[in-house]
């Protein structure tokens, strides 16, 4: 028998991330995925899938997402039941996520403001690092050319 899922949307709240008593984590969120079709007005509507996250796993997800974030969440259908205080029987469907993907690097306003932020070489050579000599660029505000030499990358512009 198989029980797997795959979704893909945006957080519609930042995740969040509590302890067990045995210090397991666990993170609770809602990925909001848009349905294929529109409604009679044209509308795109979507569904609000409740998800939770154990252990590392969870805290590295609460570490790299924010609400708004598009994620791609890969794991299993859960369903419990429990009797509220009137007596009635709640049923709850969630999807117990096993793998997460960040489908996008940053968020806009992030982006935005690394362009703001980023120096403009305004038409001077690059300093090659590893001679300490200086090389023309074709293009000076491309950033994959450095003269033909390697570029050094710093682990915070990775984006994994």
């Amino acid at each position: 028998m198989i029980n797997r899922t795959v979704l893909v949307g945006r957080l519609t709240n930042d995740p969040e991330l509590k302890y067990t008593g045995n210090d397991v984590a666990v993170a609770t969120f809602t990925v909001a995925v848009n349905r294929q079709f529109t409604n009679s007005q044209g509308e795109r509507e979507a569904d609000f899938i409740r998800c939770q996250m154990w252990r590392k796993a969870a805290e590295n997800f609460c570490n790299f997402t924010h609400k708004g974030s598009l994620v791609g969440i890969d794991g299993r259908i859960q369903t419990q039941s429990y009797e509220n205080q009137q007596g009635t029987r709640i049923y709850v469907t969630e999807v117990v996520a096993e793998n997460f993907s960040l489908l996008e690097s940053k968020n806009s306003s992030q982006n935005e403001q690394f362009e703001q932020n980023r120096p403009q070489n305004n038409g001077q050579n690059y300093q090659n690092k590893q001679n300490g000599q200086s090389s023309p660029s074709r293009n000076p505000n491309d950033p994959f050319t450095n003269g033909g030499q390697g570029i050094d990358i710093n682990d915070d512009d990775l984006p994994f």
